[in-house]
């Protein structure tokens, strides 16, 4: 309601309600007119001069900086001031909807703290694990070098996996650092997504025979299937989701690798057979360091950066990665790649 709307109301009410009184005692529709004019038009003055000055203009204020604080400074300047026409309505309105904002960002930043706790503690625990390990190994060495040489031999072997696993996490946090910044450049380029799926296979086709895990690949997939994308970068987004689903899949298990086709793009999925993810844990998959098991994962090796460097060379390229799971069951990792639509002139000449 307009503040000179609410004003007239008042003012009618107290008109009518004085000259209805007056009506009462005089009995005479005159002095009813009369007094009902005199004491409407003082009640509208006066009613209208007390709120504008003591409560209507404070509002106008209040909704303004409120106004402002939404728009941001940028914006202000870009759109000017503005004024509202009714700010009682209004400020109630913009309250609502600034507390509203407010809250969610004060809730993300909750999750945001949470999650940099997590991350330092995780980085804190992945990197003194190896550390300890190497001193441990380092301080044994000094007492059996030349008593024991085979032994000395032994802990130098354990020493050095220690600091090749120290290597990879720096490697990995630096590969994931540059990706959100943009310092590695996305270098597409058109290929065959065939072909780099059967190299995939064949680079671990030795770590799937030794965990007894078979590699689908249908050979229906024979026409070229040409993405436009950076060859490398999809081809560790393929290591790595075919070595998790060989290094959590069941034993005597399958890994398939099936390839669908949209409207410009195409749907990759990596479906395993094995223990499958609980719900729970499928929104944090892609975070660092987040481990479902961390005694297993530690076991089976890695970084534990592994879903989360899939995830940024992805979203680099515009792309993106879901997850779908079911206990015991299994396991699909599904993402989507550009199609290059391009004639294909020259395919398979060189």
């Amino acid at each position: 309601m307009k503040f000179s709307v609410l004003v007239f109301i008042t003012a009618l009410a107290v008109g009518l309600s004085i000259g209805l009184v007056n009506y009462h005692f005089q009995q005479s529709w005159y002095y009813l007119i009369i007094s009902f004019g005199v004491s409407f038009g003082t009640s509208f003055l006066v009613f209208y001069y007390l709120l504008e000055r003591y409560i209507y203009s404070k509002i106008k204020l209040i909704y303004k900086q409120i106004h402002s604080l939404k728009l941001g400074k940028d914006l202000k300047e870009a759109l000017g001031e503005y004024v509202s026409s009714d700010p009682i309505n209004d400020v109630q309105q913009e309250v609502e909807e600034w507390a509203g904002a407010k809250k969610k960002e004060i809730e993300l930043l909750k999750k945001q703290e949470q999650f940099r706790r997590e991350f330092l503690s995780n980085v804190s625990h992945e990197f003194k694990t190896p550390l300890f390990a190497i001193q441990g190994y380092v301080e044994t060495l000094q007492d059996c070098i030349v008593d024991d040489p085979e032994m000395a031999i032994k802990f130098l072997k354990k020493a050095e996996n220690n600091i090749e696993r120290l290597s990879y996490l720096i490697n990995d946090l630096d590969s994931i650092s540059k990706l959100e910044t943009g310092e590695i450049p996305i270098n597409y380029q058109r290929f065959d997504f065939v072909p780099l799926v059967k190299e995939v296979m064949e680079i671990l086709e030795d770590k799937a025979l030794a965990n007894k895990t078979k590699l689908i690949f249908k050979d229906k997939y024979t026409a070229p299937t040409m993405v436009y994308a950076d060859r490398e970068k999809i081809r560790q987004v393929m290591m790595n989701l075919i070595q998790n689903s060989i290094k959590y899949g069941r034993e005597n298990g399958s890994t398939s690798i099936k390839l669908f086709e949209l409207h410009d793009q195409y749907l990759i999925e990596v479906t395993d057979d094995g223990m499958g993810i609980e719900e729970k844990h499928l929104p944090r998959l892609f975070e660092r360091f987040y481990r479902i098991d961390s005694h297993r994962s530690r076991k089976e090796g890695g970084t534990g950066l592994g879903l989360a460097i899939v995830k940024h060379i992805l979203e680099a390229h515009q792309q993106t990665i879901s997850v779908r799971s079911t206990p015991n069951i299994g396991t699909t990792f599904a993402f989507t790649l550009q199609k290059n639509n391009e004639p294909l002139l020259n395919y398979g000449k060189k």
